[in-house]
């Protein structure tokens, strides 16, 4: 069984700053990716960052030079520094993980249960 479960979140004023984190555990393999998504009411849920565990790293273009995503391998734990929030920023952050169990030989996604940002202008 692996969960990932997120920390932080919460209200911030615009221009304020925000750090999710999310753990990853269980019977766990190996970590491919882990990444951030949001879905903000009546949006469909979009990817945020992501990062591999070689550390390489993806983001939207609308958090580009804001956000930052990082890993600590060690931890099976990712973390996403939000800056210079904006109110459109705001929505449910979930976290994914691509993740191989100890008794798999594939990789499976992996929701966390989400966390809700709220940026007030």
């Amino acid at each position: 069984q692996v969960q990932l479960v997120e920390s932080g979140g919460g209200l911030v004023q615009a221009g304020g700053s925000l750090r999710l984190s999310c753990a990853a555990s269980g019977s766990i393999f190996n970590i491919a990716t882990m990444g951030w998504y949001r879905q903000a009411p009546g949006n469909e849920r979009e990817l945020v960052a992501v990062i591999t565990r070689g550390a390489s790293t993806n983001y939207a273009d609308s958090v580009k030079g804001r956000f930052t995503i990082s890993g600590d391998n060690s931890k099976n734990t990712a973390y996403l520094q939000m800056n210079s929030l904006k109110p459109e920023d705001t929505a449910v952050y979930y976290c994914n993980a691509k993740i191989r169990g100890s008794y798999s030989l594939r990789y499976d996604d992996y929701w966390g249960q989400g966390t809700q940002v709220t940026v007030s202008s």
